[in-house]
Formats: structure tokens, C-alpha cells, sequence
């Protein structure tokens, strides 16, 4: 089984601010957000977290991890999306919902490409099942690596603005992916 959970709330995110490689804490509730998706993770077997390396996911992870003593490995292919020049905008400053359209492909200045970040994360994700998939995995992540991960285990792609097809999660929200449901 493979668990997905994004990080715990920063005061970016309250903002409205996008914040790609920018390392920010978490706040006070995503600190407690964290905590809670500890204890809804308790009864959970998990052998393995895997975790992006920015510092909110590793706070995230940390806290998740605390009494358990699972192994925590970082992979820099499941670090948010490179927002390059929008970094530190607000949503409503760019075309944001243009910037999550995996169809429309745009070619940025600085910023990460759709498709190319979506290569990235796959990657990552052909890894895990064919080197964990008897394990239960726990991938501590960010809302845009949520994106591609959805699609990859839907098999689907949709049209127009990925994030206005509710494919982001919430801070510490927590799914779950069979690894048997996808045969690559």
C-alpha cells in the first residue's frame, strides 16, 4: 500500500502564496495538523516513509515518525514543483489554474514545466512499486506532487486545470494507493 500525505500548513499557504522550492516552517497549525495525521496513522503499518527533502516535509514527516522509528528516506524527486519566477505569488497574480494545465504545456523562464515535472514524479513512482511494493509506504510530499500522483494511479489525466479538478490535497490530508493497481 502506498500513502500520500502533503505537508503540514504554512503561513504561505494561508497567503495564498505558491511556494515551490522556497523553504518555509510550518505554523502553528500545521504543526498540529501534523500531529493529528500522526494519530490517524497509528493503527497503519508502515515499514517505509519516503519524504520530500524541503524542510515542511520533513517537519511533517518528523512528527508523523515520532515513536515509531520508521526508516525516513529523502528524494529529491518528490520536491514540489519549481515555481521559479511566480515563486512567492499569490494564485490570483498569474495564470495559475494555465499553470496546472498539463495539455497546455507552457515553457516557462525559470518555472518547471507540466509535463517535465510530471515525468519527474512518475519516475519516482515506477520506483516505488518495482522496489516496494510489498512494503507499505508512506511518500510525504507537497499539493503539487499530489497532482501527478492522482493521475498516475487513475490512469487519467484530465483536462484543463488539474487543481480545479480537486486532484490537490489539503495539508496532511492522507490517501491511499494499491501498488497492485498499477502494473508498469
Amino acid at each position: 500500500m502506498i500513502y500520500v500525505t502533503r505537508h503540514g500548513q504554512t503561513d504561505w499557504n494561508v497567503q495564498k502564496r505558491v511556494m515551490g522550492r522556497c523553504d518555509e516552517p510550518l505554523n502553528n497549525n500545521g504543526i498540529n495538523q501534523a500531529i493529528e495525521t500522526k494519530n490517524n496513522l497509528l493503527n497503519k503499518d508502515i515499514d517505509l516513509i519516503i519524504c520530500s527533502p524541503l524542510l515542511r516535509a520533513k517537519q511533517t514527516a518528523n512528527i508523523i515518525n515520532e515513536g515509531r522509528n520508521i526508516s525516513i528516506v529523502y528524494d529529491d524527486r518528490i520536491i514540489e514543483r519549481d515555481f521559479g519566477e511566480f515563486e512567492g505569488m499569490q494564485t490570483s497574480d498569474f495564470d495559475f489554474n494555465g499553470y496546472w494545465n498539463y495539455y497546455k504545456n507552457e515553457q516557462y523562464q525559470k518555472a518547471e514545466n507540466i509535463q517535465l515535472f510530471f515525468e519527474r514524479v512518475y519516475s519516482f513512482l515506477d520506483y516505488i512499486i518495482k522496489n516496494y511494493s510489498d512494503k507499505n509506504v508512506l511518500i510525504v510530499a507537497h499539493g503539487g506532487v499530489s497532482i501527478p500522483v492522482a493521475c498516475y494511479f487513475n490512469e487519467n489525466i484530465p483536462t484543463g486545470s488539474l487543481v480545479e479538478a480537486g486532484l490537490v490535497l489539503g495539508n496532511c490530508q492522507v490517501l491511499s494507493y494499491s501498488c497492485c493497481l498499477k502494473n508498469k
